[in-house]
Formats: structure tokens, sequence, C-alpha cells
């Protein structure tokens, strides 16, 4: 499969120096003129550059129904073995009724501009052998790389490991555009990657309708907005040694950062932030009005658990030999591929105060309409009860009560400390550098809301600091 993409905004600088033309038919450098200077790199390397990875948030390890192909939780973004970046080169200003024609050559990449029933603007891309680039949406089809469909989120009880509607599906009312966003990386060090809304469908062609934001700029050339707008927010320092939220911005077609619109679809565009850039960092979020990315570097995946580590993690736990304080039986977190089911040894907790215990059916206080077990398990897993509200018969202490899980997605991780903490209210346990950092970011949901959430599952997070202590007790033997 082989994409096109951009290395440079759609609206580039003026030293790329675009062609206004009002010549339609006026030809263009075929593909993959220029320097093939970067072409043959890659087959050379003894091992595969990798720019980065992409982590879709709601899912811990995998999709519910497993990935498959184009179609996952995690995708790593490598050098290809042949450049297939584009790059701004002709400007056309065309009656509309003929946009349809001057659009007909499908191996020309180019955007439409519809800026009234009789005019319209296109932009013309040409061969960039310097840049890569990735395609991201809810279609299917062959040009995007990642395949993502919108996470189910909830404000209580969450989609546990999975997340995800269904088997993986596409929703009956998605807000994921087929055609998103695209990434465009540097074939060269330091592989910079640089995030632009929209992608190019099936014919090489980006259309921004009558309806859709957009405007010339300040130098004549265009800009604009997808419906449901891309959103992007960098961390504020460093993503790992110094986690902190930075703020939301808004991405348009040509890279360009803008304030939030009033709500995710309106018409009048945000102020443009010109001191800040589309460059992602380790750490940097990407909001698609349905799903909610996590860009990571790979200097920064260095300092994460793998999957082996994480295992080991678990395997220690284990083998420490926690006990319930009341039913004094050996409590074991269950592995990743028995995750469907909540097991009998499985550690739960009380959400007020950290104590770990075995399941009990007795303790409640009250009880809470959809508050059940099964909501706040790890999958779609059956749980033995109602939950409520319970009394932990340690201290007394009245709340929630759940099952314990290990997160399964080394790349959510801040670091690989042991771990000791869990998030409130789903009990995705994880180290306390992971479960402050999370517990600060507000995640986009619907059209102008942002709640902190579990990146394991989505689950809105609760309590004082969305997160506890866990306290066990080990064996008394």
């Amino acid at each position: 499969m082989v994409l096109e993409g951009s290395s440079e905004a759609l609206c580039p600088p003026p030293s790329l120096e675009l062609r206004p033309s009002c010549n339609k038919n006026q030809p263009s450098p075929p593909l993959g003129s220029g320097s093939q200077s970067h072409d043959a790199l890659c087959p050379e390397d003894k091992e595969p550059i990798k720019y980065g990875e992409l982590i879709v948030l709601g899912h811990n390890g995998s999709l519910a129904s497993g990935d498959k192909g184009r179609r996952r939780s995690r995708l790593a973004l490598y050098k290809r073995p042949k450049a297939n970046g584009v790059k701004p080169d002709v400007i056309h200003n065309v009656s509309t009724p003929l946009v349809s024609k001057a659009l007909s050559n499908k191996s020309q990449h180019s955007i439409s501009y519809t800026l009234s029933r009789s005019h319209s603007v296109i932009v013309e891309y040409t061969h960039d052998p310097n840049t890569d680039m990735f395609q991201i949406g809810r279609s299917t089809e062959s040009m995007i790389d990642f395949v993502v469909t919108d996470t189910a989120s909830s404000g209580g009880g969450g989609q546990g490991q999975g997340g995800a509607n269904g088997e993986g599906g596409q929703s009956a009312q998605s807000t994921i555009s087929r055609y998103a966003c695209r990434i465009m990386c540097e074939r060269s060090a330091p592989y910079t990657a640089r995030i632009y809304a929209a992608g190019f469908d099936s014919s090489k062609n980006i259309f921004l309708g009558e309806r859709a934001a957009k405007w010339r700029t300040s130098d004549g050339l265009m800009d604009g907005l997808t419906t449901n707008g891309v959103l992007v927010m960098h961390p504020a320092g460093e993503f790992v040694s110094e986690p902190a939220p930075g703020v939301w911005r808004e991405i348009s077609v040509c890279g360009n950062v803008f304030a939030l619109r009033e709500t995710r679809s309106a018409q009048q565009r945000g102020k443009l932030v010109e001191n800040e850039s589309n460059m992602l960092q380790d750490g940097s979020l990407i909001d698609l009005c349905g799903a909610t990315l996590l860009w990571r570097t790979p200097s920064g995946l260095r300092h994460t658990p793998t999957l082996k580590q994480l295992e080991s993690l678990r395997q220690e736990l284990n083998a420490a030999r926690p006990q319930c304080p009341v039913g004094f039986n050996t409590l074991a977190f269950p592995s990743l591929a028995q995750r469907a089911t909540i097991d009998k040894k499985q550690p739960w907790v009380y959400m007020n105060c950290g104590h770990v215990h075995g399941y009990h059916n007795w303790g409640f206080r009250k009880e809470k309409a959809g508050s059940s077990a099964v909501a706040l398990s790890g999958g779609g897993g059956t749980a033995p009860a109602t939950t409520g509200e319970r009394e932990c018969p340690m201290c007394r202490g009245v709340g929630p009560y759940v099952p314990l899980w290990l997160g399964f997605e080394g790349g959510l991780y801040l670091d690989a400390g042991p771990p000791t903490h869990a998030f409130c209210p789903c009990g995705h346990v994880c180290s306390e550098k992971t479960v402050q950092g999370w517990s600060q970011i507000p995640l986009p949901h619907g059209t102008h809301a942002f709640h902190a959430a579990c990146p394991f599952c989505g689950t809105w997070l609760t309590g004082e600091q969305g997160h506890i202590k866990l306290i066990f007790q080990g064996p008394v033997d």
C-alpha cells in the first residue's frame, strides 16, 4: 500500500512559492519527480527507523475483538521503503461546476475549497521525496493506514479492557471522520512528525464544502477546518519527567494552530495561536471526536514497561501472595488472556480507602441503580453480584467496591514503576506516577465537555484525586 502525503503545511511558508494559476488544465510535475536520494535508504538500514507510535485510549492492550490488520489499538509508524510525500505546487481558481473536471486526475493530489456556488479554489500537490505520510480515519479503504472507530466512554462504569463498540466495528452514529487526519514524518533526522486535519480520499482529494469553516490567509492562500475538528494537546513539560497537561487546540487542514471553537462544529474558527505548532511531541494527544490517540516517541517509550515486563510485575504481585484480610484466601491478578471474566481469586478494592480484599457478598450500605460489577469489570465478563456501596470491614469506610485489573498497555505508562495505585472508579492498576499524570488531563467529550478519564478503559475519574493507593495484606503464615 502506497500513500501520498505532504511534508509541509498545506499553506506553506512563502519560500515554497506556490504558483497561482487560473488554467485548470495546467500540467504539474509527475508524481515521483525530483530527487530520489531517500528512496533506497530504508532497505539498506540495519534496523527500520521508527517515527513513533499511536495508541488509542480506552483499550487496555488490544481491541475487544482483537487487533487485526490496520484496525488495532496501537500502531507503530516506520520509515517507508520509498518516500510518498507530496507538497503544494499550484493554485487554481475555478468555477465550482468545473471542480469535478479539474479533479478528475486520480494520480494528482489536491485540496478543494468551495467558496460559493460559483467559485472554488483548488491547491494541487506534487511529489516530495523528503517525507512520509500516514493517514488516520474511520474508513477501511486502502489509503487509511490506521482505522480508528469510536471508543465508548462513560461517566460511571466504563467499558473495561476493550472500550470499543461491539466487536470493534464502526459505530452507526460515528462522529469520527472517514478521513480524519494525516501525520507527516520527515525521512531524515530528527524525524519530525506533524499533524494536519483531514486526509486524502480514494481519489487523492480533500474537499471542504461550502458549509465548512474556511478562509483566505494573509498571504492569499487558503486554510480550513473539518466538520468536527481535530484537537491536539501537547504536554506542558516533558511527558515522562514532569507530566502536566497543556492546552487543547484545534489543528487546521494546513497544520495551523487555533484556539477551540465555541462548540465542536461551529463555523466560526477560534483565534490563531501563532507561538504554537502542529509538531507532535512525546505525550501529545490527538482527539478525533469519538476517539483520542496518544503519540509516543521512541525515546519516550524507552521509559515505559514492555508487555513482558508487565507480566513479570503481575507475577511478582501474585508471588507476594496477597491475602484477603477477612477470608484469608490468597488473591491473584489475572493474566491478559484471562481478562474477559472475573476470577474467583480476583482482588477487589474499597475505593474510598484502598483496602484490598477478596470478593464477598456482604457489607452493603445502599444500592445504586446501574452500579454493578459488570460495569466495573475488566471486559465483558460476568460479575458475582451487584456491588452498590460497601462498608470496608477494616476501616468502616463506605464506598464503591470493585475488582482490580492490571493496566496492560505499556505505552500509557509514564514510567516502569511498581503497580501500587488504581484509578477510581474502574480499578485499573498501574504505577503512582501514571495515575497522577493521567488524573490531571482533561479529555474531550461531546461538543464542549472535558473529563479526566482512565486511559485504559475510558471511564471518567471520580473522587478527590481520581486514584487511590492500594493497601495489600501479606500472607499471615
